[in-house]
């Protein structure tokens, strides 16, 4: 009985002003992830590092030195999914940043949504949402258990802006290249909050792209100094050679708006939004943790065109250290020292310029896809006399409409693994029946935690060490690099905690990528999200 009369008391309201509330939580968790990061990048720029950026996660926090992905390819989108689901494409279901999807019969992009609608512009740029991600993250685990928990998320990439901050984002906010402002959609809200209109009626970006990109430092502080003309790097800008200044005041403002996202003045320029994020949302002002995800993409679109052994990569790193240092600041004045809790990591790290590779005499080089294709097509045609192949995209083969379904789909399968298997660029090739499997092989595995039937190709190969897939050799396909493969280049990326209760320490123990979403329901005091499957990463909640 006194049971029953409980209840009937509580659905009266009689407890209505009840906090409900974490046990000893954190005011706020903030998340940052650094796309394309290598793990050494800690090392190799720490002495010329301040003090408050980098090095206070690193000497004041809890740094885990031994965090890989556990599964390929390692995109932007895989790679944000996994951080913030604690699980794998497998289940989350996002095994790209672009896939062919067979339902609509095109290339879809991980967030877009034709049903929503741009919010903040007129472009297609904010037709997004997280409607291909099939598990729950972190973020939306905390909006479930604490309602009044607010999560906001932030990046110059849609998918960086919308798959951290979950299905049940409060805002989710990322750039519009066609007006150098920040936008949403429909999904999440009608119209922009007023801090962000006001934001946006600064107009940041006209500012911080008509001052020229220069180095922040001394010659004197910079390893890649004497590699400035270096011919692995790409050229941008209508630049005839890679080297500094990169002045892109004179180009359209159209081009503008583009080139703009290359220079670590586009991290500024994310920093800014993320601490008026801070206030306008009233951040570690509610009752419960409040959750601010925040993805600096330029790294990635700059480490595409210059890799990670150029002099422009280290001044970006050089020069994203104080964006940090002024973000923490921030976050010390705004939330309070010692009342939030900061994790930074990256979503994958990058291949050194293949060619670069090549003429250091190591193990590198080019599959060119275009040459391949065609000739994997023709012969299909020979064997079968019909088109077997859709298209080869991120090293995933998909079949025809023809072929699928039929009595003679696994005869192509059989075919074309066998041939695939003998280009000497190629390291494993799997059908989508191997996947099904269970298996010790390492790179199998890897291969079937990022495989989907419904989203992947009917065969999945991968490429040696040092290579990367191009459509067609050309004197420009040798410069510039990419991602995506099982290697320890792409695949051993930066963790490290500061914070609330987070002792400074070096920790050693393997973990995987998944393990960050284990460790935060330990933090926020929320159960597992639906599809997670890491571990705690428990040598983080060490009391002194």
């Amino acid at each position: 009985m006194r049971r029953i009369t409980f209840l009937l008391l509580f659905g009266s309201g009689l407890f209505s002003n009840c906090l409900f509330a974490q046990k000893d939580a954190p005011k706020v968790v903030v998340g940052i992830v650094v796309d394309q990061m290598c793990y050494d990048y800690l090392y190799r720029f720490y002495p010329q590092f301040g003090k408050d950026g980098f090095k206070r996660l690193m000497d004041k926090g809890t740094h885990f030195r031994n965090v890989t992905y556990n599964y390929v390819p390692t995109f932007t989108g895989p790679g944000h999914a996994s951080i913030y689901t604690g699980s794998m494409p497998s289940n989350h279901g996002i095994v790209a940043n672009e896939w062919f999807y067979r339902p609509f019969g095109r290339e879809v992009n991980c967030v877009e949504d034709t049903t929503v609608s741009s919010v903040g512009s007129v472009s297609k740029y904010g037709k997004c949402s997280p409607y291909f991600l099939r598990s729950n993250t972190i973020t939306d685990q905390l909006k479930l258990t604490y309602p009044s928990s607010k999560v906001i998320g932030v990046s110059i990439k849609d998918r960086s802006a919308i798959l951290p901050a979950g299905h049940m984002s409060d805002g989710s906010y990322w750039y519009d290249y066609a007006t150098g402002n920040f936008i949403t959609s429909t999904f999440y809200r009608p119209e922009l909050p007023a801090w962000v209109n006001q934001f946006n009626s600064r107009n940041l970006v006209s500012k911080y792209v008509n001052q020229p990109w220069n180095l922040l430092k001394d010659s004197v502080c910079y390893t890649y100094i004497k590699q400035d003309d270096s011919p692995y790097e790409g050229l941008v800008g209508g630049k005839t050679s890679p080297v500094f200044p990169y002045d892109f005041s004179k180009a359209t403002p159209a081009e503008q708006l583009s080139l703009f996202t290359i220079m670590p003045a586009a991290n500024t320029f994310l920093t800014d939004f993320a601490i008026n994020a801070l206030a306008g949302e009233q951040l570690g002002k509610h009752q419960t943790t409040d959750f601010l995800t925040i993805s600096y993409s330029t790294p990635d679109i700059a480490g595409h065109t210059f890799g990670p052994y150029s002099l422009e990569m280290e001044d970006m790193y050089f020069r994203l250290d104080r964006e940090l240092e002024r973000l923490f600041q921030a976050l010390d004045k705004q939330i309070g020292k010692g009342q939030y809790v900061v994790f930074l990591t990256a979503d994958h790290a990058v291949v050194p310029v293949p060619q670069f590779l090549m003429d250091h005499k190591l193990p590198g080089g080019y599959l060119f896809l275009k040459e391949k294709t065609d000739s994997l097509k023709a012969l299909c045609l020979a064997k079968f006399g019909k088109n077997c192949l859709n298209t080869i995209e991120n090293d995933n083969v998909y079949l025809s409409d023809e072929v699928l379904g039929t009595d003679l789909e696994p005869k192509v399968i059989a075919l074309l693994k066998d041939e695939i298997s003998k280009w000497k660029e190629v390291k494993k090739v799997y059908t989508k029946e191997d996947l099904q499997v269970k298996t010790a092989e390492n790179w199998q595995q890897m291969v079937a935690s990022g495989y989907d039937r419904e989203r992947s190709g009917e065969l999945i190969f991968i490429l040696q060490p040092g290579y990367l897939p191009k459509s067609s050799d050309t004197p420009a396909s040798h410069r510039g690099t990419s991602h995506g493969s099982a290697f320890n280049y792409d695949t051993h990326v930066p963790v490290l905690f500061y914070g609330k209760e987070i002792l400074p320490q070096e920790v050693f123990t393997p973990y995987e990528i998944v393990d960050i979403t284990a460790t935060l329901v330990h933090i926020l005091d929320v159960q597992r999200p639906n599809t997670a499957v890491g571990k705690p990463m428990l040598e983080l909640f060490r009391k002194k």
